[in-house]
């Protein structure tokens, strides 16, 4: 189906799982609600990092998006969003219209599900797509640039390459920077502060054979991290793996 139909889907509460392998080609984004006496503060924090909280698109005075889809509902064409009260997650939802405020301002996050497609046209496996799981996804030791009040360290997603295409995996995704762009490290979780890759911070973990090496980008939920250390008192955030489905092309943001 295409995207538009695909958030029809969602909004009618007949789909609320990860978004990776579906609408392939099509950009996938991470989404940040904040009142607005945040905004400004966090648009600077998130163009200081830009690696991991890259900004496709900000939404204010209403729900719906014109960049990445024309009038998408940002309310309930999500799967699942995340409260978050006090910096915790009080609960997981599937519509947030009733958390809904004029005063909220949308920001819309590229995602690395956006260049899977052409990972897997380059015969990289997609580990998390075949076991029909959602990513795995790691806190670390990496410090973003703080600003203002925003601060914290960020958050990868891993997905295991053969040795022998390793590079092939690295050239592709270095061609989409609005989507994370390559990978942070590749082969020592160690050095990124990551101590077990048998227990993912979020996601679900999935089989690394011994021909392969664990490739880590940069992702999206690291502004949940943050807005976690920084006690936020409110925010809404997509649950990670649930992503934005848009009308925009990858191919749109692919820089050669």
């Amino acid at each position: 189906m295409n995207p538009k139909e695909f958030r029809k889907k969602i909004a009618n509460n007949e789909f609320d799982s990860p978004t990776s392998g579906y609408c392939e080609g099509h950009i996938q984004a991470n989404m940040v609600a904040l009142p607005s006496s945040y905004a400004k503060s966090f648009e600077e924090f998130a163009n200081k990092n830009n690696k991991a909280i890259p900004v496709l698109e900000i939404v204010k005075n209403g729900f719906k998006t014109s960049i990445l889809a024309d009038g998408a509902n940002l309310l309930n064409e999500i799967p699942q969003y995340n409260i978050i009260k006090d910096g915790k997650v009080i609960k997981s939802v599937k519509s947030i219209e009733e958390y809904y405020d004029e005063d909220l301002v949308f920001f819309l996050i590229g995602c690395s599900f956006t260049f899977e497609k052409a990972l897997s046209d380059a015969g990289i496996e997609l580990r998390h797509v075949v076991q029909k799981r959602n990513v795995s996804m790691y806190n670390t030791n990496i410090e973003l640039n703080p600003y203002d009040m925003f601060k914290g360290k960020m958050v990868v997603s891993m997905r295991p390459v053969r040795k022998e295409l390793v590079s092939t995996a690295c050239v592709v995704t270095s061609h989409y920077l609005a989507t994370h762009g390559g990978p942070i490290q590749v082969g020592y979780p160690e050095m990124i502060g990551i101590k077990d890759l048998q227990k993912p911070d979020y996601g679900d973990m999935v089989d690394i054979y011994e021909d392969e090496i664990p490739l880590f980008w940069p992702c999206g939920v690291t502004p949940q991290n943050v807005l976690r250390d920084i006690k936020i008192p409110f925010a809404i955030t997509h649950k990670p793996g649930h992503m934005f489905v848009g009308d925009k092309k990858d191919s749109d943001y692919y820089v050669g």
